[in-house]
């Protein structure tokens, strides 16, 4: 398929137009605030925390590329949408593996090289289930298993990343009934897979941001 080909994956899409999508598309501006609530919390907590900042960054383009994806509906604008998740998710494991659980950069790496390599077949086997949302299922997985072990060294922090994976796991569910509900709400439910995603992303921005200014604060 060619990248200019467009998709029609939701439930909301009714035609090939730029607003046919109406819900889907402006409920990405969660994300945009999301990434500028972090960004204010960010410059008061830990300015000179440029992993953060970059996951920041890449909040924002998630919102961008989602915008883009549900208002062009190409598979250009779709790889504009999956690719800052994709990086968000990983780079987000990488630096809470040793933040949160203090393991040496290596073994961080190692863990999420394993991650990315297993997330293909976990995705084989869901499918058939929970259709494209089956994507996301290792990254819930990991989210609860890093939280709870986080959450054992730090009630404080690791409370709320185990809440995001709560909001998490609504946000997915939405993602995966967007379809089925169809024919009894035409506007689909993936708008709430936006909104509540958004508050996810944020909550693990203000963890990651919280926890590297209580670490600065100890050192």
């Amino acid at each position: 398929m060619a990248l200019s080909d467009q998709v029609d994956n939701y439930c909301e899409r009714v035609g090939l137009d730029f607003w046919s999508e109406p819900l889907n598309a402006v409920t990405n501006a969660a994300f945009l605030a999301a990434a500028l609530a972090a960004f204010v919390l960010w410059r008061r907590r830990t300015p000179g925390d440029l992993p953060a900042l970059a996951l920041i960054a890449i909040v924002l383009a998630t919102g961008i590329g989602s915008f883009l994806f549900h208002t062009f509906a190409t598979n250009w604008a779709s790889l504009a949408d999956v690719i800052p998740i994709a990086l968000f998710i990983h780079v987000y494991l990488f630096l809470a593996l040793m933040r949160y659980l203090e393991l040496s950069w290596w073994t961080a790496l190692g863990i999420v090289i394993l991650f990315f390599a297993v997330t293909p077949f976990v995705v084989r086997i869901l499918a058939p289930l929970f259709g494209s949302s089956a994507g996301y299922a290792p990254a819930l997985v990991a989210l609860y298993t890093v939280g709870a072990l986080f959450f054992a060294r730090d009630r404080r922090l690791g409370a709320p990343v185990l809440a995001a994976g709560a909001v998490f796991t609504v946000s997915l569910g939405f993602r995966t009934l967007d379809v089925p509900l169809c024919a009894q709400l035409t506007t689909g439910t993936h708008f709430l897979w936006h909104i509540l995603n958004s508050i996810v992303l944020f909550l693990l921005l203000r963890v990651l941001i919280l926890q590297r200014a209580s670490y600065s604060l100890t050192r």
